[in-house]
Formats: structure tokens, sequence, C-alpha cells
């Protein structure tokens, strides 16, 4: 029986490491995802890492070939249907804090503690229930349903020049080994058990 609850406190073990890892949302930004789509021969890519456990939210940005310089860029949530909509501005506005600005390329690297108000647009905070808790709790939700984008906006395209919506990235190889050893393990327990 022993070597049965030292197996369960295991898997239960994994579990909770494999299940609180930070979760990446990836975005492919294009004049074709705006919403009206833009001409815009602009490109970009977006990788928005979650850690839910220590409560920030890390935004990397790459992108060239807007057709003028860079006036905004920010992640909008949550749309009414997954990948396609408009939905107001739920990060800091009117730009992440450090997004290079007036530029037609860039890469932009930072991480956001997500209790902090200056992390988010305060009229999103406000419409999903007044406190940072509530606001994170939202924006997280609306990534793993597919209803938030990522959008940088012109001096042509004052509304956004190119965008992509966040979709959930392939888990790294570590957390579906953790994952995979958790269930194995319970497996067993539960082989264990019916025996």
């Amino acid at each position: 029986m022993r070597i049965a609850q030292i197996t369960f406190a295991a898997a239960l073990l994994f579990a909770s490491v494999a299940f609180s890892a930070p979760i990446s949302y990836l975005a492919n930004l294009n004049g074709a995802n705006e919403s009206p789509a833009t001409p815009s021969l602009g490109t970009g890519f977006a990788d928005v890492t979650i850690d839910l456990f220590a409560h920030t939210m890390r935004v990397q940005v790459s992108f060239s070939g807007l057709l003028t310089g860079n006036t905004a860029a920010h992640i909008h949530c949550c749309t009414l249907v997954p990948g396609a909509g408009t939905a107001g501005v739920a990060t800091v506005t009117p730009t992440f804090t450090g997004f290079p600005g007036g530029v037609t390329s860039g890469t932009y690297d930072n991480t956001f503690d997500m209790t902090l108000a200056s992390s988010y647009n305060p009229a999103f905070v406000s419409a999903n229930g007044g406190t940072t808790a509530s606001a994170e709790a939202v924006l997280t939700a609306g990534m793993a349903a597919g209803q938030t984008y990522l959008n940088i906006h012109t001096t042509t395209f004052p509304g956004g020049e190119i965008r992509g919506f966040l979709v959930p990235a392939v888990p790294e190889p570590s957390t579906l080994l953790l994952a995979g050893a958790a269930l194995a393990s319970l497996t067993l327990l539960r082989r264990r058990r019916q025996a």
C-alpha cells in the first residue's frame, strides 16, 4: 500500500508541474488578418507566454515591411467568435511599454507583471470585474479560447496595419514528458488497485 501512495503522490506532483508550466501563444501578423483586411505587405510574428503561477506575460514581437511608421501595438480581447472579429484593447495603451515607435520594422521583448494595473488598458479592467485579478482571468481565458489578437497600428492604418490571432503553441517535449509520466503513474496505480 505504501508504494501505491508514493506512486499517487508522484503522479500528482508530475501533473501539477506539467499543468502549471507557462503557456505560449503564437501569432502570424499580416494585413490580410486585419479587420478589414489591409493591402500591407508587412509581416510579423508574436510569441506571448503566460505564466499563471508567476502572474507574468512575456510579449515577444518581430515585424517588418510596414508601409509607414508604427503608432501602437497591443493585445485586443475578447472577440465574440474565436479567430474573427474585433475587440477592445486589453493591454496597456496606447502601446506596449517600450515598444519601438515610428518605425517600419523592429523587435520587442518585454515581460509584464499581470498583477499591476499598468499592464492593462484601464477600460478593460473596469469592464471585466474591476480588478487586475479579474482582468488577468478574462485575458487568459480569451487567449485559451482563441478570442485575442495582437496588432500593430501605423499612421497609414490607424485601426491596425497587421494583426494575428494568438493560438496555443505546441507543448514543449518536457511538458509532454511530465504529463505522460503522470498519466502512466495514475494508470499503474489504478491497475494495482484493481488487482
